[in-house]
Formats: structure tokens, C-alpha cells, sequence
């Protein structure tokens, strides 16, 4: 039975890295770099979230309408104001990297100045937690795990059955073979990074929701770059069968080990994939421009 609860958690856990792995893997698909702002914009929309939640007393949908808003606002922005600049001129893969750390330490930047080192709780959405067979189920992990199902596979739909979605994977296979037979690279690469920007604030509403607000919470974002790395960089079904196996592994060894000794196993756990299986479980070999 307590094997049963591990994995009721974790799965509930796992499908929050999910969101964050998806949407870390969906610019490394398209772009073939890492998009290391991706940690302060959850960060940044997760606060945005919260204060217009807190202002205004909005419930739960609308709270992660407003973060999922801000977040493919600012990623969009971000593309524009950096990423695109760098695609035309051509510039040393170097400059992606600097220009993402870059990003992320601006986003950073603003929460700290808004908020100071403070912690916040967001408002109260669900219930006590239920108990069933022994079992105990909280109500914020069942709306979040149902919500996130739901994300992620209307995610798949629109890239396997939309024209937009097959542009975006024309683009992620050849960008300048995509581009000889008329399809707007550029509108692809900002559909990009508007859904990996809804998908920043979404998850990170959900960690605050959970857990603590705190000016560092996208340091978790490298829970998302451990279940990519699983399930394998730049595929999109690797990345929730890596985040949801890293969600049931973190709460096993959070349980039996300690929390403080845990994040130490699932580096190495990480470290064994890229040591045993480079591509991850569901990936292919594709060399990172930075």
C-alpha cells in the first residue's frame, strides 16, 4: 500500500515536471539549443499569477489563465528581443547560451526588486485531502495532474493534426528545407516559444500551489532538463515518460532516504542515462548548438 501512495504522489509530481520538460524540449526540438531562461520565466509568471490572484481573489482557472498569458507574452518577447536577432545574423552557437542565462537572470532580476527574498503561499483552491483504502489523495494533486493531462495532449493533437503543428515539425527536422517550400520559419519558432511559455506559467503556478512561491522556484527548472535528459532532448513523448519516472523515483527516495539526500540520486540517475543511453529513452542523437 505505501508502494501505491509513491506513486500516486509521484505521478501527481510527475506531471508538473512534465510541463516544465516539455517545454524545455520543445525550443531544444525546434532550435537545437537550451533555453536556460525557461526557469525565471516560470518564476516570473508564477508570481504574476499569484498577485493578480491575491488582488483580485480570482479563483484557480483564471489565476493559470493570467500565468499561461504572461508567460507566452514574455517568452514571445524574449524571442523577438534576443533569439531571432541572433537566427538572422548567424552568430557563434556561444551567444544563445549567453543570451538565454542572460534572459533568465533579467526575469530573476525583476521578481527579486518586486518581491525581495519573501515567500508566499498562494490562496486556498482545493479542499482537505481525501482519504481512500488507506490511501491519501490530496485534491490539489488530482486537478493538477487532470489539468496537465489535459495540456499535454491537446499539445499533441495540435502539433500531429494542425498545419501549424506540421510547420513547427518541418522546422524542428530542416529549418532552411522548411523555409524552400514556403513555410514561415519565423511564425513557427514564436508558436514555439508561445506554448513553451504558457506551459512555464502553468507549471509554475502549480508549483507555488503546492509547494512555497519563493524568487528561486525556477531553480526547479532543472527537473525539467533531468526528465529531458531521460526521456531524451528534443522528443516531446520522452519528455513526460522522463518527467513522470523522475516524479515517482524523487517521492520514493524522498520518503525512504530524506529529502536532502535525494536530489543527489536523481543527478546520478541522470548522469547513468548520459553515461548508458546518450538520446534517453524515446530521443535521437541530436548535437545541442549551446
Amino acid at each position: 500500500m505505501q508502494i501505491l501512495q509513491y506513486v500516486i504522489n509521484g505521478i501527481a509530481l510527475g506531471s508538473v515536471y512534465a510541463l516544465i520538460s516539455t517545454g524545455f524540449s520543445l525550443i531544444f526540438n525546434v532550435l537545437k539549443f537550451s533555453n536556460f531562461s525557461h526557469g525565471a520565466l516560470m518564476t516570473f509568471s508564477a508570481f504574476t499569477g499569484y498577485f493578480v490572484a491575491a488582488a483580485n481573489g480570482w479563483g484557480l482557472v483564471p489565476t493559470i489563465l493570467a500565468a499561461a498569458a504572461t508567460g507566452s507574452l514574455v517568452a514571445l518577447a524574449g524571442e523577438f528581443v534576443a533569439f531571432r536577432r541572433i537566427l538572422i545574423r548567424n552568430t557563434s552557437p556561444i551567444y544563445f547560451f549567453v543570451s538565454s542565462i542572460t534572459l533568465g537572470t533579467l526575469f530573476e532580476g525583476i521578481v527579486v526588486l518586486q518581491v525581495g527574498a519573501n515567500f508566499y503561499n498562494y490562496p486556498r483552491f482545493f479542499g482537505k485531502p481525501l482519504k481512500l483504502a488507506g490511501l491519501v489523495i490530496s485534491q490539489s494533486d488530482i486537478i493538477i495532474f487532470c489539468i496537465s493531462a489535459f495540456v499535454l495532449v491537446v499539445l499533441a493533437l495540435v502539433i500531429q493534426k494542425t498545419r501549424l503543428g506540421r510547420a513547427l515539425r518541418s522546422v524542428s527536422f530542416d529549418r532552411d528545407t522548411a523555409s524552400l517550400m514556403g513555410i514561415d520559419v519565423t511564425r513557427s519558432i514564436q508558436f514555439a516559444f508561445i506554448i513553451s511559455g504558457a506551459l512555464a506559467g502553468l507549471a509554475g503556478v502549480f508549483l507555488g500551489i503546492n509547494y512555497t512561491l519563493y524568487p528561486t522556484l525556477g531553480s526547479l527548472v532543472v527537473k525539467g532538463f533531468i526528465a529531458s535528459v531521460i526521456g531524451g532532448l528534443g522528443s516531446l513523448p520522452g519528455a513526460v515518460i522522463g518527467a513522470m519516472l523522475l516524479g515517482i523515483v524523487e517521492t520514493t527516495l524522498i520518503s525512504t532516504i530524506g529529502s536532502g539526500y535525494a536530489p543527489v540520486f536523481t543527478f546520478l540517475i541522470m548522469l547513468v542515462f548520459l553515461l548508458v543511453r546518450p538520446r534517453g529513452i524515446a530521443g535521437s542523437n541530436i548535437q545541442e548548438k549551446a
